[in-house]
């Protein structure tokens, strides 16, 4: 698996993919509203100027994608999406370890974030090290549980 820069031309995919994605949870949460199922093409192309997004193919087609950006030594991880057709076959894990591999040497802390609602994605993060730091409400509907994760040096 390869993952690589997107370019600008990949954002029309990548913000289907996350809607596709993001369905899921807001069935979970009883909530389209969500900001990843509202978010526009401008919004992202905003997002794309401030922040290094990644992508994964297959046979041509973006199937997964991953946002991240550096504050104070910390990479923040954001929206990490798998195309649910092609979910539980590792992508997700093999996405979190490159990048962790990839920002290991300058940063100190890994950071992310999931729906407390959202089981099967705070087991992954569970699995692959991540801790519980504190909880941020997102709506009324949803309370964001922040994890975090010190880079092994």
């Amino acid at each position: 698996m390869n993952i690589e820069l997107a370019s600008e031309q990949d954002l029309d995919h990548i913000l289907e993919l996350q809607r596709k994605a993001f369905h899921g949870q807001a069935l979970i949460y009883n909530d389209f509203t969500l900001p990843s199922l509202n978010q526009t093409i401008e919004d992202l192309k905003r997002e794309f100027k401030e922040k290094t997004i990644y992508k994964v193919e297959e046979n041509g087609m973006i199937i997964a994608s991953v946002r991240c950006f550096i504050t104070k030594q910390i990479l923040f991880l954001e929206k990490l999406i798998v195309d649910p057709e092609v979910q539980n076959r590792g992508i997700g894990t093999a996405i979190m370890y490159e990048i962790e591999k990839r920002y290991s040497a300058v940063v100190k802390r890994y950071e992310l974030s999931a729906g407390h609602k959202s089981a099967r994605n705070l087991h992954l993060y569970k699995k692959l090290g991540y801790e519980e730091m504190r909880q941020e409400p997102l709506n009324a509907n949803c309370n964001l549980i922040v994890l975090g994760k010190c880079v092994d040096k």
